[in-house]
Formats: C-alpha cells, sequence, structure tokens
C-alpha cells in the first residue's frame, strides 16, 4: 500500500505541471516565443493602411512603411502559420498578403532617393538595390513568423470589430 503514496505523488505533480503548460498555451504561445500584436489604440487605422477584408489593423505608425510591412507580416504570418502547407509556401502567402503594403515602403524609398540606386549589399557583397532589399527583409521576416508561431503555437492577431466607412 505505501508505494502507491509515492506514485500518486508524482502523477499529481505531473498533471499540475502540465496544466501550467496549458495555461501559457492558453495566453497566447510559449513564453518568450511570441511576438505581442500592438493594439488599434496605439496606431490609429488611416483608409490607405486598414484592411478591411479581415479587419486587422496594423500597428506601426503611419509614416513609417517599413514598421507598416513587419506589422502586416507579423500579422499574416502568425495569421496563416495554421497552413498546413510548408513553411516557406505560408511565407510566400504571408508576403503576397502584405503586397500593397510592400509596395508602399518602394514607392517612399524611391520618392526620397528619386532613382533606383544600384549599391553591393552589405549582407552579401552582390550589387542590389533598395526595392530588391525589400522584398528580401519581406521574404526572410514573413518566413521568420509563421516558424516562430508554429515552433511558439502563437495565437493570431486579434480580430477587430469592422470600421464604418
Amino acid at each position: 500500500m505505501r508505494a502507491r503514496a509515492p506514485v500518486a505523488m508524482a502523477t499529481a505533480i505531473a498533471a499540475l505541471n502540465l496544466a501550467a503548460c496549458n495555461k501559457t498555451a492558453d495566453r497566447g504561445g510559449v513564453s518568450g516565443i511570441c511576438k505581442p500584436f500592438a493594439t488599434p489604440a496605439a496606431a490609429p487605422a488611416t483608409p490607405q493602411s486598414a484592411l478591411p477584408s479581415t479587419n486587422i489593423l496594423p500597428a506601426g505608425p503611419a509614416a513609417d512603411p517599413a514598421a507598416t510591412v513587419d506589422d502586416c507580416l507579423h500579422r499574416w504570418g502568425y495569421t496563416l502559420a495554421a497552413a498546413t502547407d510548408p513553411a516557406d509556401v505560408v511565407a510566400d502567402a504571408t508576403v503576397a498578403a502584405c503586397g500593397p503594403s510592400l509596395t508602399a515602403w518602394n514607392q517612399s524609398s524611391l520618392a526620397t532617393q528619386g532613382q533606383n540606386v544600384q549599391a553591393p549589399s552589405l549582407v552579401s557583397g552582390q550589387p542590389t538595390n533598395p526595392i530588391a532589399e525589400h522584398y528580401a527583409f519581406a521574404q526572410g521576416r514573413a518566413l521568420f513568423y509563421v516558424v516562430q508561431a508554429r515552433a511558439g503555437h502563437c495565437a493570431p492577431p486579434p480580430v477587430t470589430a469592422p470600421q464604418k466607412r
């Protein structure tokens, strides 16, 4: 009879540990892995940056197109990560979903530079330009967000109420 007490105690401790893991997952994934989403109150939506078909608002300021692209990739990467396709295919879909934000970033960089300047990449040394670097950034960041969401079991962004027009 006494041999059962340690087994029962070990089983109870294991059950408590598993319950604690479930509470972490309920809050949006594995602790420390998932990137939190900015709240819509932190960045008011503009008509050009709102995504009415999904009711997801961007978190980056409208004045920073790079932040808007990163936020879009974060939101779509986490949203699409649940797909059963390979991560690179989901990342391509994520970049496609953020095409308008990426285009706006490219347009703003062309407006400030006046032309498409060629220069060696600081990463690879190969000749490149801002538009190619923006696209490479988007591809890499999208893949990272998809893998991060899958590894951390990260929750997709909260859905907000549709805005009235």
